[in-house]
């Protein structure tokens, strides 16, 4: 199976580790795979504050990719979501927009778990994400009275040792939200805050996410506040053999 790699700028820029260890994670369950290297944005950040114009052709190497690839894979569930519900959805049909996909989305659903080998004895805990949850449906909101299921939970299950903990309001936003974190920082800051609070509740070490984004904000907040917590993108976790030491 060829897989095209797009990671996100932010990632690519800031935390360039998640990007490494979602090539080795895709080689290891058997893909073989493309690093995309024209996509340098799938336009989010403009999009979200009012400028999707300025994002006119940021779509042509992405249809370009889909043209080559299998499929089209990247460890964010925001940027999966908006590639899918905005820049392409115009442009493509169905069956191209399912070859677009997040990362735990891709394990779960395309080459199953059975070849995911991953030690990591830490007790974490998940941050359900917006875009992942309610764009991609990768698990049951707490909002729908529906029975629960969770493709993240499922991916994650397959690490040895890890004790995963999915606290109460675990699919509350983070705070980050984008530009809102810019445009409305006191009210960002204090939704990072009560999400720290939840997760220092529930004793975890590490806080674990689809979107380094919101992991990002946490990682703020939990140095702000000399929180002993440490976040660690899911990419990390299916990537580790031993123990890790997750992002600093």
């Amino acid at each position: 199976m060829l897989v095209g790699l797009f990671v996100p700028c932010y990632i690519d820029q800031l935390y360039p580790k998640v990007g490494k260890d979602t090539l080795e994670v895709l080689e290891k369950v058997g893909c073989t795979v493309v690093f995309l290297q024209d996509p340098l944005c799938c336009g989010q950040p403009m999009a979200n504050s009012g400028y999707e114009k300025m994002t006119r052709g940021y779509e042509k190497p992405f249809l370009k990719a889909l043209q080559e690839v299998d499929y089209l894979v990247t460890p964010s569930a925001s940027c999966s979501s908006h590639l899918t519900h905005h820049l392409l959805k115009p442009l493509v049909g169905k069956e191209e927009l399912s070859r677009v996909r997040e990362l735990t989305e891709f394990l779960h659903d395309v080459t199953g778990l059975e070849k995911l080998k991953a030690s990591f004895p830490h007790k974490v805990g998940l941050h359900l994400s917006c875009h992942g949850l309610r764009g991609l449906n990768l698990g049951t909101p707490s909002e729908l009275k529906v029975p629960h299921y969770s493709k993240i939970e499922e991916v994650l299950s397959t690490v040895d040792g890890l004790e995963l903990v999915v606290p109460p309001k675990a699919d509350e936003c983070c705070g980050f939200g984008g530009s809102f974190a810019v445009s409305e920082a006191a009210v960002s800051v204090k939704m990072g805050s009560d999400k720290m609070k939840g997760m220092s509740m529930a004793g975890v070490e590490y806080v674990t996410a689809t979107d380094m984004s919101c992991l990002m904000h946490l990682e703020g907040v939990f140095q702000a506040e000399n929180s002993p917590m440490k976040i660690m993108h899911i990419a990390e976790l299916l990537n580790s053999e031993e123990g890790g030491s997750g992002n600093q």
